[in-house]
């Protein structure tokens, strides 16, 4: 199966050598999404909603790089440094995936690369026909 990937222009993929999203087949895998904008600066410091928001946009834009999109998202994982931020955050995951209702996962942990995030998310998504979508 031919292997596709997606990037956000995040400095770290450079940096560490990784892909935003990978495809195989119908299957995607969107890694860990910081709230990064595209000067490379962390968006929303201190408001949890918005750093949500924009790793969503990342996620959105990397599926849509392989051919996918948020209606083909069948797991979310929300990695937290706040445990007690999780309502404002899944209230932004419901706008851009809660009508297809995937699977989440919601952990916290103790810190990211950057002390200025407080999430990351992932998702994994499938599509629904691997043969109708074939990179440029």
């Amino acid at each position: 199966m031919q292997r596709v990937h997606g990037y956000s222009g995040s400095p770290y993929e450079e940096t560490i050598g990784f892909s935003r999203a990978v495809r195989v087949g119908p299957f995607v895998s969107v890694g860990g999404t910081a709230p990064i904008g595209a000067n490379g600066e962390t968006v929303g410091v201190g408001d949890p909603a918005t750093q949500a928001r924009r790793c969503f946009e990342i996620i959105a834009d990397a599926l849509a790089q392989v051919g996918a999109s948020m209606e083909d998202v069948v797991r979310t994982r929300l990695m937290l440094t706040r445990i007690e931020d999780f309502r404002a955050v899944v209230e932004v995951r419901k706008e851009f995936v809660g009508q297809v209702r995937p699977v989440d996962t919601i952990v916290q942990i103790d810190r990211f690369v950057d002390p200025d995030w407080l999430l990351e998310v992932e998702v994994d998504a499938v599509t629904a026909d691997p043969e109708a979508w074939q990179p440029a």
